[in-house]
């Protein structure tokens, strides 16, 4: 039987490794931001405020708290550094969109 290198028991055994709660919740978080980023094609007035908004204080919020905890998850920083990212990214193509419409016309006196 051939024994597994040393990198790879270190990873599965690991307390944030793939046998707990802590690798798998950040592994499934990723499509959140796959997510995300496959709707950099949809129209930037189809980007919600409050959603984008959610997206990037979680992707803030748990960045901090992952590198507060023992031992260090360096899969839920990564995942939501991403989320920050894209977050980020969506909101700042909804504020360019606002901010390039045109305002409407105004009525136009009558003679």
């Amino acid at each position: 039987m051939v024994q597994p290198s040393a990198k790879l028991q270190s990873f599965w055994n690991h307390p944030a490794g793939p046998k707990t709660i802590h690798f798998w919740a950040p592994t499934f978080k990723w499509a959140i931001s796959l997510a995300n980023v496959a709707d950099f094609v949809k129209p930037p007035d189809m980007v919600s405020y409050p959603q984008q908004l959610a997206v990037v204080a979680t992707g803030v919020i748990w960045s901090r708290y992952s590198m507060a905890i023992t031992p260090k998850n360096w899969n839920l920083l990564s995942v939501n550094v991403c989320l920050a990212g894209t977050g980020l990214y969506q909101l700042s193509r909804k504020i360019r969109h606002g901010s390039m419409a045109k305002p409407a016309k105004a009525a136009e006196p009558k003679e």
